[in-house]
């Protein structure tokens, strides 16, 4: 594998903030009924916490101006005389917003609460609570399964012995809801739950086995990098790329419902990371460490060696192959993923150029017979005429694609004229494969040229060398992340991973928002895109 030198430590913004700086206002409710629009908060019970350790306390009775049902008096003993001097919602709601401040909600079924303060809010002019809020019902879904059957407050107050015993009233639920809070906040520190970020993802975790998995996720930083899942036999199952990577990680956690993610957790027993320095070196070393590793579930790996290339041959009078490498030939392109790839882009020259398709004298030229190629085995054409055909054919390949593009459109205008439409998309479809892996070689043969290329986007800087990534830094760091130490000059790509590569450096440093600060060869000057051919109705 590519040597990768890591510098710099995790950052405390890296970090995410960890729960003990997060202040948490546990509240609870007491309502007329469960509609926000057409029911009134009666009763307003919330206890703030920092560091922990509870700093301040905010309940009081509100008059509703309106009747409260029996139903609701029998279930939480607040009556109607015990609300009518009460402060009005307009007189509690400035109080209660600012006590709330920026603490993260916690309830019991918080949205139930947060769907009665925002109905209060809006009616008196104030904006919508915007704060993050957890749910102590979710939290327990997720970390007592197989604990508890019931998850109302009552039940998980009771099995986690909660100091105060709820009972419908808004200050007592909201200390006993603080209690289960906390409570379940040990559960999930044991799961490797740290930070906040960890901790308002949980609750969507999918499953017992992957919470219990969770834990592998601890030490990863908030930073770019690739992560590498592992198996108990050491073998990377899994490579991938992000900007954040716990983030990402443990976002495979969060009930996806593709078999693919579930097979793979289950298989999952360790997670190795690299740090980069920007998301366009962390692409890069993800496409090297795919290919070299061939992760099971990554849909990219593929054995190694596993390319063809389309070859002009170096034949008297040359023609189309397929091979599985670079060997002897007056030009190839590629790589190709397989061998039906690379038969596609066969066969959109062919129907952009007469060049022979036989492989030798007496293998038969039925195709010479059909009018669709020329025929050197019978003498109908001389060497130099059917030289100008192939150098023709090698302009198209490597600077002028739009002659094979004139070739073709001629060629899908005579299908179509004669009905033969299913033909004429066959066509189109080939040569926007080719024009593909056209684009691809001019690519390639510029940064080639280009030998070593420096580019600058913001504060991050990469060294390109002949179509490799060598090397990248930020603005004001000590020393820069160096990707691979030589890299020789190639006709073609010997790998997809290094096709790939190429144009994704290529988008990064052709990109208007980068500056080029130096290139050691040639400036790059690649053949004109190929163009795309009028879609058929």
């Amino acid at each position: 594998m590519s040597r990768v030198t890591l510098t710099g430590q995790r950052t405390f913004e890296e970090l995410g903030t960890p729960l003990s700086d997060v202040p948490f206002c546990v509240l609870d409710l007491e309502t007329t009924g469960v509609a926000p629009d057409t029911c009134e908060i009666t009763e307003v019970g919330a206890v703030r916490f920092e560091g922990g350790v509870e700093t301040g306390r905010f309940q009081t009775l509100v008059n509703p101006r309106a009747a409260i049902p029996p139903t609701v008096t029998v279930m939480t003993g607040i009556t109607q005389a015990m609300v009518i001097d009460a402060p009005l919602i307009e007189e509690v709601l400035p109080s209660f917003l600012e006590f709330i401040g920026d603490a993260v909600v916690v309830g019991h079924n918080v949205r139930f609460d947060i769907s009665f303060i925002n109905a209060a809010a809006i009616r008196l002019g104030y904006p919508r609570l915007r704060n993050r809020s957890v749910d102590t019902m979710r939290l327990a879904r997720r970390l007592l399964r197989s604990e508890v059957r019931k998850l109302s407050l009552s039940s998980l107050a009771r099995h986690l012995g909660a100091s105060t015993t709820p009972n419908h009233r808004a200050l007592d639920d909201a200390l006993a809801t603080a209690d289960v809070f906390f409570s379940l906040l040990e559960r999930a520190g044991s799961v490797g739950v740290t930070h906040l970020d960890d901790l308002l993802a949980l609750p969507t975790i999918k499953g017992s086995r992957a919470i219990n998995k969770l834990s592998l996720t601890e030490r990863l930083p908030r930073a770019p990098g690739v992560y590498v899942f592992r198996n108990r036999n050491g073998d990377a199952i899994y490579v991938g790329k992000a900007t954040n990577l716990r983030s990402r990680v443990r976002s495979y956690f969060a009930g996806d419902p593709r078999r693919r993610i579930d097979a793979m957790l289950r298989d999952l027993d360790r997670i190795d990371h690299v740090r980069t320095i920007s998301e366009v070196d962390a692409a890069v070393l993800e496409l090297r460490m795919i290919h070299e590793l061939a992760p099971h579930y990554n849909k990219r790996s593929k054995p190694k060696g596993a390319v063809h290339y389309l070859r002009v041959t170096a034949e008297r009078f040359p023609r189309l192959s397929v091979s599985r490498s670079t060997g002897k030939g007056l030009y190839h392109l590629g790589p190709f993923s397989g061998r039906r790839q690379a038969e596609a882009a066969m066969l959109a020259l062919w129907d952009a150029t007469p060049i022979r398709r036989c492989s030798g004298p007496g293998r038969g030229c039925h195709f010479a017979q059909l009018g669709v190629c020329v025929c050197p085995c019978d003498g109908s054409v001389t060497e130099a005429a059917y030289r100008e055909l192939v150098d023709s054919l090698l302009t198209g390949l490597t600077k002028d694609p739009a002659r094979l593009a004139d070739a073709i459109s001629s060629r899908l205008v005579e299908l179509v004229e004669h009905e033969r439409f299913e033909d004429a998309a066959r066509c189109r479809d080939r040569w926007d494969a080719l024009s593909r892996s056209l684009n691809r070689a001019a690519e390639w043969t510029a940064l080639q040229d280009a030998g070593a290329v420096v580019g600058q986007r913001d504060d991050v800087t990469i060294e390109v060398t002949h179509g490799r990534l060598t090397g990248a830094w930020r603005t004001g760091t000590p020393a820069p992340l160096r990707m691979v130490d030589d890299v020789p000059r190639e006709a073609s790509p010997p790998t997809m991973a290094a096709s790939s590569e190429c144009g994704l450096l290529w988008k990064w440093l052709t990109d208007p928002r980068t500056d080029i600060l130096e290139v050691t060869g040639r400036p790059w000057d690649p053949a004109p895109p190929a163009p795309a051919l009028t879609r058929l109705s």
